[in-house]
């Protein structure tokens, strides 16, 4: 592997790079790819950040206790090469973090563990679910997160840095790390996406200027069925990252409540969003229960109203006929024909009234 300088100062006494900001490449040897992150971790203690990933093995090979975060954001094959080449990933896994779309899911292989999971984003104004796919290999030293958008990796970084006696657990800190954010990530918009579901559900009954509930409540379930496909996996997932593999050990004695509270938190947003998707169910039923009531009522009045046409209409028909009839030519046959209308439409718009049709 690469030798080249690291650009950074070397503290006295030692050959671990000072932290720093990060590399503009993944690697020195060929023009800029895609951004990217490194960290060196010893002892919990962040030691060093910014490296290229070429001098990823370099570390490695010399501190024995050191493990590695890379992260990189969108990256193009010539990068993933690169990393390919330090880690030993298997063509399989790397192909599925290259492809869009993959499943929440953890593929085991002989050096490595992949992992590919979703960051989300809700927004309360639009309804709309916005998702991030964040692909992951484990080895027993490091983690490479392949990102295919922006994702709030500070508060990422925050969680990793605010417990270094967490942090010195090894690379099953930063996988806990990773799932924590992503996870709270799902609950946060299983959060946002029931609470705008309450407010759909009381605007039936009080209507909002300029809201439209069949179209808002339509984009809701939108945001909820990518949400479910989401968080769904999660919950195996998490699971099958607890029992590790590929002589990969996540979950130390000092990990294990963490990672139960990051399982307990995956049911949490897996159960609000089936119970997202019931309440989302019975608002647009009762909104199209209440539209076929109002279309009722607009119906009961109309047969009303054709009702009470249907006297003059029929009196005049009568009178209107080209052979005498009693009063023809009469002016009190005309009287006689107005009162009778004005009697019968009269008594069967009372009688409509008190039934509740008009």
């Amino acid at each position: 592997m690469s030798s080249a300088l690291i650009p950074h100062p070397v503290p006295a006494g030692g050959d671990v790079h000072t932290p720093g900001p990060a590399a503009p490449s993944v690697c020195t040897g060929s023009p800029p790819h895609c951004p990217h992150r490194t960290r060196l971790y010893r002892g919990g203690r962040l030691v060093a950040e910014g490296f290229h990933a070429e001098q990823i093995s370099d570390h490695l090979d010399a501190h024995l206790d050191a493990v590695i975060w890379l992260d990189l954001l969108d990256p193009e094959p010539a990068d993933l090469k690169v990393i390919t080449e330090e880690f030993g990933l298997h063509p399989l896994a790397v192909e599925d973090a290259v492809h869009d779309h993959q499943r929440p899911k953890l593929d085991r292989y002989d050096s490595h563990l992949f992992a590919s999971m979703y960051a989300v984003g809700f927004d309360p104004l639009t309804g709309e679910l916005s998702t991030g796919e964040v692909n992951a290999f484990i080895t027993a030293r490091a983690l490479v997160t392949v990102r295919k958008t922006h994702f709030d990796v500070d508060t990422l970084l925050a969680r990793w840095d605010e417990d270094e006696g967490l942090a010195a657990t090894g690379v099953g800190a930063l996988v806990h790390g990773l799932l924590d954010s992503i996870v709270d990530g799902h609950l946060h918009a299983v959060t946002q996406l029931t609470d705008a579901v309450d407010e759909l559900e009381d605007a039936l009954f009080d209507p909002r200027p300029g809201l439209d509930i069949h179209r808002r409540g339509f984009q809701l379930r939108k945001s909820q069925v990518r949400l479910r496909r989401v968080v769904g996996p999660m919950r195996e997932l998490v699971a099958d990252l607890e029992r590790g593999g590929a002589g990969i050990e996540l979950v130390t004695r000092e990990l294990a409540p963490y990672f139960q509270d990051v399982h307990d938190h995956v049911v949490r947003a897996a159960d609000g969003a089936e119970a997202a998707r019931e309440l989302l169910a019975g608002v647009l039923e009762t909104n199209y229960t209440e539209q076929s009531t109002q279309l009722n009522e607009i119906t009961k009045k109309l047969a009303a109203w054709a009702a009470i046409i249907a006297v003059p209409t029929a009196v005049t028909g009568w009178y209107g006929q080209n052979v005498p009839y009693p009063g023809f030519n009469q002016h009190w046959g005309f009287a006689v024909s107005t009162a009778v209308i004005v009697v019968l439409a009269g008594g069967l718009w009372r009688a409509l009234r008190r039934r509740g049709w008009l």
